[in-house]
């Protein structure tokens, strides 16, 4: 017997309505393919704006579509929560597509998705040399990927947040692990670089949402894994970073940090707007202890050479100190592959 409750006839007759027309159903096939903004829509579907919006509108009604907003512009995606999308869905799995409409619909979105590609780039490339310089002073990424890997271990994930994603990396490495991954940037143009980065690796269904990182805008006890990578030296306090990352951690739940040791390089104050130089292993620690968590495990990566000019990457990894029961679960467990 299934979980989930059944759709009433007049909630059935609703969601039908909705998509029971051309650009509607149109706009609810591209949406598949990931989640796209009002501009995107308009390109691809050569219609107003102020049409596509009131088709938007209509969706985010029916409970099919869920909007939500990064600076100027409006993102929309279909919902993975709720009954609506159980009632349409096996009509959007079984669409044609070889359909005319349908294949020129997505022939428009890979020409949107690598404008989008290129402005990313353009941006990425004006920071890449900052970046180059700062990387050639610690462990390659490869080393310090394959040490997040192995800090997680085999548990499945089953919310993950990545606070301060930047380019989105750690969500393109640990996305496949996760039932749901979201990530959280307070800029636009980096989420635009970490939006690219996702569809150029082929990953679907990954929420982007601006926000601060100080009052992250998800309810208490929502994900059983917070990962802040390299965003703490950014903060004038990063304890009250930590302290509402744990807000968000369910029972059980835990937070991985990676950041740089103690070092003496100010340039990267100058440069690179770092605020801080570094964390020694028992500050971080404390801020994950007296934010409710053990600190189960704090690991060094050395520098590739020796030297004055060199950084050492840290790992802590904060359990949630509440036993796993204590968090009613909301859908069953799946296994990840």
């Amino acid at each position: 017997m299934s979980d989930h409750p059944s759709p009433s006839l007049d909630l059935t007759l609703d969601v039908l309505r909705a998509a029971a027309e051309e650009t509607r159903l149109r706009i609810l096939a591209l949406l598949t393919e990931g989640e796209l903004s009002v501009s995107d829509l308009t390109d691809i579907l050569g219609q107003s704006q102020p049409r596509i919006s009131r088709h938007l509108k209509l969706l985010v009604e029916a409970g099919l579509v869920e909007r939500h907003r990064e600076g100027a512009w409006a993102f929309f995606r279909l919902t993975d929560r709720g009954i609506a999308l159980r009632i349409i869905r096996p009509t959007l799995e079984s669409l044609d597509r070889s359909d005319p409409q349908l294949l020129e619909d997505r022939t428009r979105l890979d020409g949107v998705r690598a404008q989008r590609s290129q402005a990313a780039q353009a941006f990425f490339s004006r920071l890449a040399p900052d970046w180059d310089r700062i990387r050639s002073l610690h462990a390659p990424e490869t080393v310090v990927e394959a040490a997040v890997l192995e800090a997680l271990g085999s548990a499945r994930i089953r919310n993950l947040v990545d606070l301060g994603t930047g380019t989105g990396r750690m969500l393109q490495l640990l996305a496949p692990r996760a039932n749901r991954t979201v990530g959280l940037d307070a800029s636009h143009a980096m989420l635009s670089v970490a939006r690219a980065n996702l569809e150029k690796a082929g990953l679907r269904g990954i929420e982007l949402r601006q926000g601060d990182i100080y009052a992250p805008p998800f309810p208490r006890d929502t994900f059983d894994l917070v990962v802040i990578h390299q965003v703490l030296h950014y903060l004038d306090d990063p304890a009250r970073a930590i302290r509402e990352a744990a807000r968000l951690v369910a029972p059980g739940g835990r937070i991985l940090v990676v950041d740089f040791a103690p070092h003496n390089l100010e340039f990267l104050r100058e440069a690179q707007a770092h605020r801080r130089l570094g964390f020694a292993p028992a500050q971080v620690a404390g801020w994950l202890d007296e934010a409710g968590l053990d600190c189960t495990l704090n690991r060094e990566i050395a520098p590739p050479a020796k030297g004055d000019e060199q950084l050492t990457v840290s790992l802590w990894l904060g359990q949630d100190r509440r036993v796993v029961t204590d968090w009613p679960l909301s859908e069953p467990d799946r296994e990840v592959a």
